[in-house]
């Protein structure tokens, strides 16, 4: 693809943003060389990959990059067999710890979502297990050997810290002998050797070798011959250990060495693993989706937001181009709006090319262009003495030249800079000649001419950038269908310029034009209310799906959970009655055994009209549950509004709000809630209470099971949610105060959802982040109301 469309919609400026996301210099130079891609199959693939990185920062949070540095330098020597330093050595078995770490992280359970394109590429990993173990075993840090690397290392080093304490025990003890002759109480190091700062004039009482001054020459650090020997041994043993480290470094390099093709490959895989989440978290950043590929270069993008501008200030433009037209004339006044709908335009059709998502709605399409050529911006040649239009001109003849069927042309104020009528007559007759050549073109224009071109002509539609004159500002809302109107009395009079030139040059317009202007004027107003009605309808649409999503939900848990309650309960009145009767039964038994002993048999009469009471109950109780089960399901007979009614399903009376419509079903009111129901399954109400009255004890005794935490980590946000607003209902039942979410630390994606939909939740009191020892950002406190 040509550089200068890349470089005038600045996907530099995208390239260095997503630089900033990968670890490795390798990994950031390949995002540096980013640009679109041949075929839109290899389009696809890029973009899937990308999608699934960041499916898996969603899910699994951040991937196992660390300890991950750039390796290159070091494998292109160990390629050689060269000897590697410690601090390459120690990266290298980090890569290595890196990659394998990665194939565990991809690991999936049985039924969960799978990353086909991110498991292809981990699947070219190849484990160096014990390569890196030994690596570091032997390196502790990126300038040190561990005393255990070797035997010999270990034995050498042990015999240096026991000449080091021997060779300090005896300077100590000459330190205090020569006091006298020393500039200080205490000994030093000069190259490896102990030495005394004696003072130059008692050079003479100090007998021994001189290694050094200080900068006054007034101090002499003397070896003393005591200890030369000393200093000897241990030079040698050092020496020693400088040899043997080496070998080690020897070895190990060379155990690189033996499996530099496995580690070159590892290399690889890591550097495009890094590359890929590079992309992915950019997306992240940005709320970007996957767009999907037009073959025949149609386009549909979807509330595009330009990704350069701050997403505080930027405001979505909606684009499609190509089943019905195949060219867009946006017209109305130089504000700035239009030349950034084509900027937004191109730049997302390049990053999307180049197998990166785009700041759009989901659904949003991307046409594929072998080529995307732009003239936008005045761009004058000092060097080459052009004029704007005489640059523009050179720009647009060399796309005139290399433009194909294939090829997106985006042209910023065209026909500007020369007389109006020469320069709209020649807009018109270049934009012919790219329709002719089959081309997508987006073009914007200020001449009126090119309004009525559009309209007149199949296959070109004109378009205008929404301006407020209230606030003298671009809304940068794209307005499909409708040509601009240039505004410029408006304009003119909010700036301040008089009333009376204003009319005066009104009177210079035709009728015509002014007829045209205010017409164009009147359809945007109706446009721009229709579109807000959509989007409104549009969006209590979704709303009003969502509620009803959500208290179904409820409401079908609610169901499992009372059923449940009441079922518990009626269990366990049968199991303490149960056990009361077996209780009675041993009483008597023993009162039967003391009778026998002589004991008066009144105690146990009395005792067995006791037992009898309590049987009685139990099968009182039993009868009592057979009569509510063969009474339940009278059908109501007469259905009025504001009657009183028995709901089985919910056990409890519900007011009755509607008459049945054509499905037989009505409104209800159950408590806050209301439900549609069948109107068969409602029954007639009795005065007597139909649900069983249930302390709030009760329930958290039958409720002792429900946990005082729930653990969302490795659900992705959807599911993560729906378990969350559930287990917020069985707390609130159960009567919790206090519950712990635990949604993990990660990339912070998950965390936010779960806290966003707390702040609106309505068994929600507050909540809050771990303390220390909670679990920290980790998890979140809520407190129930």
């Amino acid at each position: 693809m040509n550089t200068k469309a890349l470089k005038v919609l600045e996907f530099n400026k995208i390239k260095d943003k997503i630089a900033e996301y990968a670890i490795t210099d390798t990994a950031s130079s390949l995002v540096l060389s980013l640009e679109p891609l041949e075929t839109p199959v290899e389009v696809e693939k890029k973009l899937k990959e990308t999608q699934e990185a960041l499916n898996l920062l969603y899910k699994k949070g951040s991937p196992p990059f660390e300890g991950l540095f750039d390796i290159s330098e070091a494998v292109v020597r160990a390629e050689k067999g060269g000897v590697l330093n410690i601090s390459q050595l120690l990266k290298i078995a980090n890569a290595m710890r890196c990659s394998r770490k990665f194939k565990d992280f991809l690991q999936r359970k049985e039924g969960e979502e799978a990353f086909y394109s991110i498991e292809d590429i981990c699947d070219l990993i190849i484990p160096l297990r014990s390569l890196e173990d030994k690596i570091l075993k032997a390196v502790v840090g990126e300038e040190e050997i561990s005393d255990h690397a070797s035997a010999a290392l270990y034995n050498i080093r042990r015999s240096l810290k026991d000449k080091n304490a021997s060779v300090r025990d005896k300077i100590n003890s000459l330190v205090r002998s020569n006091a006298k002759y020393l500039q200080d109480n205490l000994y030093t190091v000069r190259g490896d050797r102990y030495v005394l700062p004696v003072r130059a004039e008692y050079k003479s009482a100090v007998p021994g070798l001189v290694h050094d001054q200080s900068s006054s020459g007034a101090t002499l650090f003397i070896e003393p011959m005591s200890l030369v020997n000393l200093n000897n041994e241990i030079k040698e043993l050092m020496l020693k250990e400088k040899a043997e480290i080496e070998r080690i470094l020897e070895e190990l390099s060379q155990d690189v060495y033996n499996n530099i093709e496995a580690v070159m490959n590892n290399e690889r895989v890591l550097y495009e693993l890094d590359f890929i989440f590079a992309k992915a978290k950019y997306a992240s950043e940005l709320r970007c989706e996957m767009p999907s590929i037009d073959y025949d270069g149609n386009i549909d993008i979807i509330e595009a937001r330009h990704p350069l501008i701050d997403e505080s200030k930027v405001v979505p433009c909606s684009v499609y181009l190509g089943k019905d037209f195949n060219s867009i004339i946006i017209t109305g006044p130089n504000t700035g709006g239009k030349t950034v709908t084509l900027k937004t335009v191109g730049l997302l059709h390049i990053m999307a090319l180049s197998g990166v998502l785009i700041p759009v709605r989901k659904n949003s399409t991307v046409g594929f262009f072998k080529e995307v050529f732009a003239d936008i911006g005045d761009e004058q040649s000092i060097e080459q003495s052009l004029s704007t239009f005489s640059s523009h001109m050179t720009n647009i003849v060399k796309i005139i030249n290399n433009a194909e069927k294939d090829s997106l042309v985006l042209l910023d104020e065209l026909g500007a800079g020369t007389d109006p009528t020469e320069g709209a007559a020649l807009a018109v007759a270049i934009l012919e000649y790219l329709r002719n050549k089959s081309c997508k073109i987006l073009a914007t224009t200020h001449y009126s001419e090119l309004k009525a071109y559009a309209l007149r002509t199949m296959g070109v539609e004109n378009a205008s950038v929404e301006f407020d004159v209230e606030t003298l500002r671009p809304t940068y809302r794209l307005l499909i269908g409708i040509p601009g109107k240039s505004n410029a009395f408006e304009i003119s009079r909010r700036l301040g310029l008089p009333d009376y030139i204003i009319e005066s040059s009104k009177e210079l317009i035709s009728n015509e034009t002014l007829k045209f202007e205010d017409l164009i004027q009147s359809l945007q107003e109706k446009s721009i209310k229709a579109e807000n009605d959509a989007r409104m309808a549009a969006a209590l649409k979704a709303e009003v799906s969502k509620i009803k999503e959500k208290y179904e939900a409820k409401l079908s848990g609610i169901d499992r959970i009372r059923e449940n309650i009441q079922l518990e309960a009626k269990r366990e009145a049968k199991s303490l009655l149960r056990e009361a009767k077996e209780e009675a039964d041993d009483i008597l038994k023993n009162i039967r055994e003391l009778e026998k002993m002589g004991y008066s048999s009144e105690a146990r009469q009395m005792l067995e009209e006791e037992r009898k009471k309590i049987k009685d109950n139990l099968e009182k109780m039993e009868v009592t549950e057979k009569i509510e089960k063969k009474t339940e399901g009278l059908p109501i007979k007469k259905i009025t509004i504001g009657k009183s009614a028995f709901l089985p399903k919910l056990n409890q009376k519900v007011i009755i709000l509607t008459l049945p419509d054509s499905k037989g079903e009505v409104q209800v009111q159950a408590g806050i809630m209301k439900i549609n129901v069948k109107a068969a399954e409602l029954n007639e109400a009795t005065d007597k209470e139909e649900k069983q009255v249930i302390s709030k004890k009760k329930i958290n005794l039958n409720m002792k099971t429900t946990a005082t935490s729930v653990d969302l980590r490795g659900m992705d946000a959807e599911e993560a949610l729906y378990s969350t607003d559930k287990y917020l209902d069985e707390a609130y039942i159960a009567g919790y105060n206090e519950v712990t979410v635990i949604h993990g630390k990660g990339t912070g994606i998950l965390r936010k959802a779960i806290q966003d939909m707390l702040k609106g939740h309505p068994h929600v009191k507050s909540f809050r982040l771990g303390e220390y020892g909670e679990g920290g950002s980790g998890v979140t406190v809520v407190t129930l109301k």
